[in-house]
């Protein structure tokens, strides 16, 4: 059975599409690669952000569910997302960035030996940056090349995934002996995690945390975390896997821009196994991705009644240059 080969894509909830839409795209230069529908509550957006070309492992994906009232912080829960930048001079950059626009942040910290900076969104919404400076291991994406960032400085993957988990000892059990990772460190009560090629793009960064109440669902936070993997074949190889071991799973789904298999490996944490393909381009042109309503196949039939049920929202970006934004 092949392995898992680090972060896929996250997938969290938002209280407003368009916020979330201006937030990535002008501040962090994120580019929307996909603009489409929830498939299991089509009047639901399902917005995606990666790296230039939406490579696997560097996609934010945000559903924005009509009425859900906001989330609330704990323990049990994937609690922060990270994304990759080139060096610690980039984070630094980031660092006044934030100040000038008013996003808080934490300021630089150094953790498991790399510079990161922790910051939210207007819905608290957590998230870090981190540098990649002697980073080895699992490879980032492309920049978004006609973005607001400076290529130097601008994201160009996904992190390592935070973790809050009441029972340690049981998720480090699912942790190495059914997902296949292995621990390379401790600082305090953190434990960092790495699968496959390893590197920040392959690392989950688990917190034992019993002093937390139980993390509550809703806006501003995440919904679940995907670890990419080559093919069908693969999904279900672990599909077998899984039910080894007792857990129930989603068996094969077919999301049309990837595959996927989905299971519930602990209280409130939702993990998913992603293929790397088939990607976003098979339905849009390089240049203006993300700017139409994007329905796959089998609900292309119901585009109308999706359409007006679902706010217009302008993602047209095509038609307008961006500055690099120095400072």
């Amino acid at each position: 059975m092949n392995g898992l080969k680090g972060l896929h894509h996250v997938t969290a909830i938002t209280s407003s599409a368009e916020k979330n839409y201006q937030f990535f795209t002008y501040i962090l230069g994120m580019r929307l690669v996909k603009k489409t529908v929830n498939q299991d509550d089509i009047q639901t957006y399902h917005l995606f952000f990666a790296d230039d070309k939406g490579s696997p492992g560097t996609d934010m994906t945000f559903f924005d569910f009509p009425g859900i009232p906001k989330g609330s912080h704990g323990t049990n829960e994937i609690y922060k997302t990270s994304f990759r930048v080139p060096s610690n001079e980039a984070i630094e950059y980031w660092a006044k960035r934030f100040d000038r626009l008013e996003v808080k942040h934490t300021g630089i910290i150094e953790q498991f030996g790399k510079k990161t900076l922790s910051f939210v969104d207007f819905d608290e919404q957590n998230y870090q940056l981190i540098s990649d400076e002697n980073n080895t291991g699992v490879e980032s994406g492309t920049p978004w090349q006609d973005g607001p960032i400076p290529l130097e400085y601008a994201i160009t993957g996904l992190g390592p995934l935070f973790v809050r988990i009441q029972d340690l000892n049981y998720f480090k059990q699912v942790m190495e002996k059914v997902l296949l990772f292995k621990e390379v460190a401790q600082e305090g009560s953190t434990h960092l995690f790495e699968v496959g090629e390893g590197g920040n793009g392959a690392q989950v960064i688990v917190e034992e945390n019993k002093i937390l109440p139980m993390a509550r669902q809703g806006f501003g936070t995440v919904h679940h975390a995907a670890f990419r993997v080559d093919d069908k074949k693969t999904l279900l190889d672990w599909d077998e896997h899984y039910r080894k071991f007792g857990f129930q799973t989603s068996g094969y789904v077919d999301r049309f821009f990837f595959q996927s298999l989905y299971t519930r490996v602990a209280p409130q944490i939702l993990f998913e196994l992603a293929t790397d393909g088939p990607g976003f381009m098979g339905d849009e042109d390089y240049e203006t991705l993300g700017e139409k309503l994007s329905l796959p196949p089998f609900l292309e039939e119901k585009r109308e009644q999706i359409e007006g049920m679902v706010r217009h929202i302008d993602t047209v970006r095509s038609d307008k240059k961006f500055e690099k934004e120095y400072e």
